[in-house]
């Protein structure tokens, strides 16, 4: 954590349900649209989200996320600042092919994937390079919120987990253990003394305040 205003939140947003995720298929920088469900998704969570009185949004220029975040500024009012950087992982050839088929086609690359080896799948990018990309458009968000403010970071799954990886300063090694988020659910990140905390994780709801030993 760098200096600035203190006491921030970020909310990672994942975007809307697509087609695409109905059937399994890794979409990566394919610019999938919205599913009617996946706008119904995005309007509901859109009404909650907005209880909680953001300042700014920020989303990836792919249409999931970019009309994800527009039904968030319909109801607040706010601009949404649109950025590449928050793009899924580009993941070359796995594109568009189903878990299965990956597997099938790429079964030791998927393997060392998920033991969380350094692998550019499908040839794409490394997990470390899309939060090289990712975390400086949050932060330099986040920099211009007052004390106290609520940045919306509206995304994709596997970059969400990569950035929040990185600003908890967890092993790129570990990102994985950071289960995935559903469709238009979202993570919490709040700022502490020592750094960035997570709050809450793939949550549906309105976040509550934790009451416990160690806050």
């Amino acid at each position: 954590m760098s200096g600035g205003a203190a006491g921030r939140r970020v909310v990672f947003w994942r975007h809307g349900q697509t087609a695409w995720n109905l059937e399994g298929r890794f979409q990566g920088t394919t610019d999938i649209p919205l599913t009617e469900t996946g706008r119904a998704q995005a309007r509901r969570s859109a009404r909650l989200l907005a209880a909680l009185g953001p300042d700014a949004i920020v989303s990836s220029d792919l249409r999931r996320a970019a009309d994800t975040a527009a039904e968030l500024a319909s109801v607040t009012g706010l601009p949404v600042e649109l950025d590449s950087g928050l793009q899924e992982t580009y993941a070359g050839v796995w594109q568009g092919l189903t878990n299965r088929e990956i597997q099938e086609r790429f079964g030791e690359e998927y393997r060392l994937w998920k033991l969380g080896e350094p692998v550019r799948r499908g040839g794409g990018e490394l997990g470390t390079e899309v939060a090289d990309r990712a975390v400086p458009v949050v932060l330099d968000a986040a920099k211009k919120l007052p004390d106290g403010g609520t940045l919306v970071v509206v995304s994709h799954g596997g970059t969400i987990r990569m950035a929040i990886g990185r600003m908890l300063g967890l092993d790129p090694s570990t990102w994985e253990a950071l289960g995935g988020l559903s469709n238009c659910c979202w993570s919490v990140l709040g700022e502490g003394a020592r750094g960035w905390r997570l709050l809450e994780h793939n949550a549906g709801t309105l976040p509550e305040p934790v009451i416990g030993d160690d806050t």
